[in-house]
């Protein structure tokens, strides 16, 4: 890559960062094109060329994501309160604008989303993303640490990723209910398999609370189970953790093979360490542990 196009390319990951940062903002053309330091009478088809989407529809989206999430995992806002926080000055306009994007209403979505619209909603938004933002890993990237175990409350997921985010609701709302708080106890994802098996059926993932309490299932599927203690190489992972599997293939097929050192026997896993919505989906952070020998 010549460095004109990594520096044109550069250019637009500030957009998209921008618009991260400042969704509640007034985000017109004028302001978005003098980020990247473009001509405001070319950059709105420079950005369609490149992503895919206008900017007005990626920051349409990006607004309905987070609202999306509010709707489904948080109970503190009404839909009035997402509406404004979405862009809409009206409620009936952010129902109606939510129905066309997810064929359901807010109320409906947030009592019982339905996960499959949802994905295909937001495949546009995460093929754009995914042009220029996914992040290139190096050695320097990971460092090797001793963890300790840890005791987990575990609700397992099987079977079709796509109802994977059911499987996080039942758990959001069950440790809510135990009083397991992420800023006290906290949140692992255990993969179980690849993300994309052959067969859906075949997909796997341990959703994850630490905890030395006693643990009450409450109606629930949960089990009792351990993080194993031990030397791990650890990525750190800020921004996009929605999508997990860059970091983790560079650790298996790029760290580990070049670092001489050798897997141990368990499984890949993540623990999450800061949230989006509650905060920008650039500023989420994660951690991906491969056990060592």
């Amino acid at each position: 890559m010549s460095a004109a196009l990594r520096n044109y390319h550069a250019r637009m990951r500030r957009v998209l960062d921008h618009i991260d940062r400042h969704l509640d903002d007034d985000l017109d053309l004028e302001t978005v094109s003098a980020i990247a330091a473009f001509s405001k009478f070319h950059f709105h088809r420079q950005f369609t060329a490149t992503f895919g989407m206008s900017v007005h529809r990626y920051v349409q989206l990006a607004r309905m994501k987070r609202a999306s999430y509010r709707l489904a995992y948080r109970d503190a806002q009404s839909v009035t309160e997402v509406a404004m926080d979405a862009g809409y000055e009206a409620p009936d306009a952010f129902a109606r604008a939510f129905r066309q994007r997810f064929g359901q209403s807010p109320s409906s979505f947030s009592k019982a989303p339905d996960w499959g619209s949802w994905l295909a909603a937001f495949g546009p938004l995460d093929n754009a993303r995914n042009t220029l933002m996914l992040r290139t890993f190096t050695p320097d990237d990971v460092t090797i640490r001793d963890v300790p175990s840890t005791r987990v409350a575990i609700m397992e997921h099987r079977g079709d990723p796509a109802t994977l985010g059911a499987t996080i609701r039942r758990f959001i709302e069950w440790r809510k209910a135990a009083g397991l708080r992420p800023s006290t106890n906290p949140t692992f994802t255990v993969w179980r398999s690849d993300r994309r098996p052959v067969s859906p059926a075949d997909y796997g993932v341990d959703l994850c609370v630490g905890t030395d309490q006693p643990i009450a299932a409450n109606g629930k599927q949960i089990k009792v189970g351990e993080i194993p203690g031990g030397r791990c190489a650890v990525l750190r992972v800020v921004g996009n953790t929605d999508n997990l599997e860059p970091p983790a293939l560079y650790l298996y097929r790029g760290w580990l093979p070049a670092s001489g050192e050798e897997a141990r026997d368990f499984p890949l896993y993540c623990q999450r360490l800061s949230f989006f919505p509650e905060m920008p989906e650039h500023e989420a952070v994660a951690e991906v542990f491969l056990p060592l020998k």
